[in-house]
């Protein structure tokens, strides 16, 4: 275990993220990431950041230091997944100005506890400090984005909730495009999907109809696909439900002119100042680091297109009729203004 500094400088430092919960505690876990690190992770999970010894601290000595208030604006980028997620949020990873976290482990972790059985006041509890820590932007820093993973889908609304002041953009890949994008990815992103789509069932998530048998019946990209109008059934209940607090967009929107769609989420945010032209993000692969040619993207799911195009025809299809069935549109309910 770590030394503990002195707490209340810990609390209102930045380079602490609350990284874990643990609810047999009821306490947090924190490690020291530097404002540099952030640009060089894809995400801030164990795997990306390595072993490290957390400091622990009870949610009732952050409470009496920071309160349940979040000290700065927050804002979140919902999203169904291979859209250019990471990449719009680390647009908005820009040190002095603003601040982006991709897929904080502490917003699975709360996921976790809600599908273990945590009672909803208590959650919502935490949740509420949780949100706190999560909003201590670097200095002259104006807000915080915070990019969930997909395993926290359920929590949209509540976080929503819980935050009044935040405003969502809700990032999706077309259908077919997602869909592509499972299949070149190969057989652990198929098994992911079916996982994911596992817990959406946990959590009461998915209202399309189906019987809890029917998936046993279905294609991995058919499983995919009920995820992914699971999301956009989401959406539109998030867009009718917060109006203009929220915005959705799609990825092909996103890739095409990457730096007016960012210029425009920086205007739904509320957030100003920030320069997105030449930003690292443009120019390389959001998860590996690697150079990003332009035009990349497309060439892959072209690729996968010419490989997987008829197995993906037949799903799209049968999609369609299941989002009819349901009522669910496959467009953005309320698209964000560029």
């Amino acid at each position: 275990m770590a030394s503990r500094p002195d707490l209340t400088a810990i609390l209102h430092s930045p380079e602490w993220l609350a990284h874990r919960y643990d609810e047999a505690q009821d306490a947090f876990h924190f490690r020291r990431v530097e404002r540099a690190v952030h640009a060089r992770v894809p995400f801030l999970s164990d795997q990306h950041l390595g072993a490290a010894d957390p400091l622990v601290i009870r949610r009732g000595e952050i409470e009496a230091v920071l309160g349940t208030s979040p000290p700065a604006p927050i804002h979140f980028l919902f999203h169904s997944a291979y859209c250019a997620s990471t990449m719009l949020a680390r647009l908005f990873d820009q040190p002095g100005r603003a601040m982006g976290l991709s897929e904080p482990q502490l917003l699975n972790d709360m996921t976790g506890w809600r599908r273990r059985g945590a009672a909803v006041p208590d959650h919502a509890t935490v949740t509420m400090t949780a949100l706190a820590l999560l909003a201590r932007p670097f200095p002259g820093e104006q807000a915080v984005v915070v990019k969930p993973s997909n395993v926290t889908a359920a929590l949209a609304a509540p976080l929503l909730a819980l935050a009044p002041g935040a405003r969502a953009v809700l990032l999706y890949a077309p259908l077919r495009d997602f869909l592509l994008s499972v299949a070149r990815k190969g057989l652990w992103c198929r098994l992911w999907c079916r996982e994911l789509l596992e817990g959406y069932l946990q959590d009461g998530f998915v209202q399309l109809g189906f019987e809890p048998r029917d998936f046993f019946r279905q294609s991995d990209l058919q499983v995919a696909a009920v995820g992914w109008l699971a999301q956009q059934a989401a959406f539109a209940r998030l867009a009718e439900r917060y109006g203009a607090r929220v915005a959705t967009l799609d990825s092909r929107t996103l890739t095409r002119d990457p730096i007016a769609t960012a210029q425009a989420a920086a205007r739904h945010y509320g957030i100003t100042g920030l320069d997105f032209t030449d930003h690292p993000a443009l120019a390389r692969d959001s998860k590996s680091g690697a150079a990003f040619a332009s035009g990349q993207r497309d060439r892959d799911l072209l690729d996968a297109e010419a490989a997987y195009g008829d197995e993906i025809a037949q799903v799209v299809g049968w999609a369609e009729a299941v989002a009819d069935n349901a009522g669910v549109k496959l467009d953005g309910a309320a698209p964000l203004h560029l």
